[in-house]
């Protein structure tokens, strides 16, 4: 098992590529804590998981936008847990539009939950990791964030914020053993998608070499793989799972 004995925290976990996350983490031998607003409909499913990796499934409510918040979910999941090993920035929402009719509150909310709320609990974390001199943080942007996409400024500036973030947290915190990367998926097969136009969607397909989309579980296996001692000489760069979308 890649993450045998470890200790993870997991924003936006309850549904979509984070539930996924937390599935492929618990299978792989780690104990979980995961955020979210609402309890995940897959609670069952996630202890399972954990019954066969031996290890937790932990569900906790958590606004990660707000700073007293995570200073408190932080401070009882490395409590609960012993300290953390791997943190997983998944939280995120879109509000798109046009930029000329994009209100400031689309903006500011979709920066808040994207962006600002990974550069909260990452200070809150990294202080942890630096402390036990390990740690792996993996935080989830876009390939909207590499190359923009009309209609989603708000969106892609937070991706792209991730990325700059990812690549100065690495650069602070790699002489103390932590690790921090950035995964940017491309279509993805979830239920946000799945709600698109299907012209919509099959115009995304259009643009992947691959002629589909990707899986949730496919995402999951790269930051198992980032969370996990196989990446141990990785840090500060972006993997995109996209099926050669972007290039």
């Amino acid at each position: 098992m890649l993450l045998k004995g470890k200790k993870a925290l997991v924003t936006g976990g309850a549904r979509g590529i984070g539930k996924e996350i937390v599935l492929d983490f618990l299978r792989e031998g780690a104990s979980v804590w995961f955020l979210d607003l609402n309890p995940s409909e897959f609670q069952s499913e996630m202890d399972q998981a954990a019954k066969a990796g031996g290890g937790r499934a932990v569900f906790k409510k958590a606004d990660v936008s707000a700073a007293a918040e995570v200073t408190r979910v932080v401070e009882e999941v490395a409590a609960e847990a012993g300290g953390i090993d791997v943190l997983v920035n998944n939280a995120g929402i879109t509000r798109d539009g046009l930029i000329f009719r994009m209100s400031l509150e689309n903006w500011e909310k979709v920066l808040a939950i994207n962006l600002t709320s990974a550069f909260l609990i990452s200070q809150a974390v990294a202080r942890l990791m630096i402390k036990q001199r390990s740690g792996s943080i993996i935080n989830m942007a876009s390939i909207a964030g590499v190359g923009g996409n009309a209609g989603q400024a708000n969106y892609a500036a937070s991706k792209a914020g991730l990325i700059g973030l990812t690549r100065s947290l690495a650069k602070e915190t790699g002489g103390r053993g932590v690790r921090v990367n950035a995964v940017a998926p491309g279509y993805i097969d979830t239920e946000m998608t799945r709600a698109l136009p299907e012209a919509v969607r099959q115009a995304f397909v259009g643009q992947v070499s691959m002629a589909r989309p990707g899986q949730a579980e496919e995402v999951a296996r790269v930051v198992t793989f980032l969370a996990s001692d196989m990446a141990s000489y990785v840090s500060g760069t972006v993997l995109r799972v996209d099926g050669c979308m972007s290039i």
